[in-house]
């Protein structure tokens, strides 16, 4: 969450200083009551309200591609199921396309039955449609013509060119058993919501032990983690240790400013996290 004509610059920032990718959340709306509790907090509210600005990530993504080189960028997390997979299937592979391969998509379901529901797809079993929707985008970025015909959606054949030159990588989100199966089965990598380290270590043990169990356990597999109690230079260490390859942080929250914080405040507080960690041979 950031204010939307700052993420541009900030992108400048980012890479000038060493950071190696920017992770961008997904919301599609705020609804004025929420029929089930937001999962990722402790009282089920959510962190944030009505006038919180957002932006669809892949369009940031793109916006933000267009100004850089080297920066990567992935989605933390795209809410799947209240969206069209053929149509995510064109975006997600121009967005690649556009920022030369330098774009990863994590995915998850989605926690709210508005967000699904008022964007016309249902809510249930949403899980099993949501890893069709993962096998559909796959075979359509592959690249040439292609068909399927599945449970839940069925075409013929087609083709969306120009197919991304590389593989799109894609991190699975989520903290369910049901989750961290998906993940170790057609994941590159996994995306957390906030945990503490405790919760990421057995996470991550858990998760190696099904990659085993799915014949992947040498296949390079992503950690990607936003911990809520492990800080500074040990704290970064012990999330390496534990396997965590991807620690995202928002470098002004450390110094107290929150989102709508002036554009050079942000700037100075990325320097300056990236003269602690980055240039110090710590890789955030």
């Amino acid at each position: 969450m950031c204010q939307i004509d700052q993420l541009v610059e900030l992108a400048k920032t980012a890479e000038e200083v060493g950071f190696d990718s920017i992770a961008l959340p997904d919301s599609i709306f705020y609804m004025e009551k929420q029929s089930t509790e937001y999962p990722y907090t402790p009282d089920g509210s959510r962190m944030w309200d009505e006038n919180t600005p957002w932006v669809d990530p892949l369009i940031a993504a793109a916006a933000m591609g267009a100004v850089t080189s080297t920066l990567r960028f992935y989605t933390n997390v795209m809410k799947l199921g209240s969206r069209n997979p053929l149509l995510l299937a064109r975006q997600v592979g121009s967005v690649a396309n556009l920022t030369g391969n330098r774009f990863g998509f994590g995915v998850g379901i989605g926690w709210a039955p508005e967000e699904f529901e008022w964007c016309g797809q249902p809510y249930a079993k949403r899980g099993k449609r949501v890893d069709e929707m993962i096998e559909v985008i796959k075979l359509v970025l592959g690249g040439g013509m292609v068909e399927f015909h599945g449970e839940f959606y069925d075409f013929d054949r087609l083709q969306m060119s120009p197919a991304p030159s590389a593989p799109v990588p894609f991190y699975v989100g989520g903290h369910t058993d049901v989750a961290l199966r998906r993940a170790a089965r057609v994941g590159d990598g996994w995306s957390s919501a906030m945990l503490t380290g405790e919760q990421i270590a057995e996470t991550i043990d858990k998760l190696k032990k099904l990659l085993a169990e799915n014949d992947r356990a040498a296949d390079p597999f992503e950690f990607q983690v936003v911990c809520i109690d492990k800080f500074g230079i040990d704290g970064h260490r012990e999330l390496a240790e534990a396997g965590v390859t991807d620690n995202i942080v928002m470098p002004w929250v450390f110094d107290g400013l929150g989102f709508d914080a002036p554009l050079d405040q942000k700037q100075d507080s990325m320097k300056r996290f990236a003269d602690t960690y980055i240039h110090s041979g710590w890789q955030i």
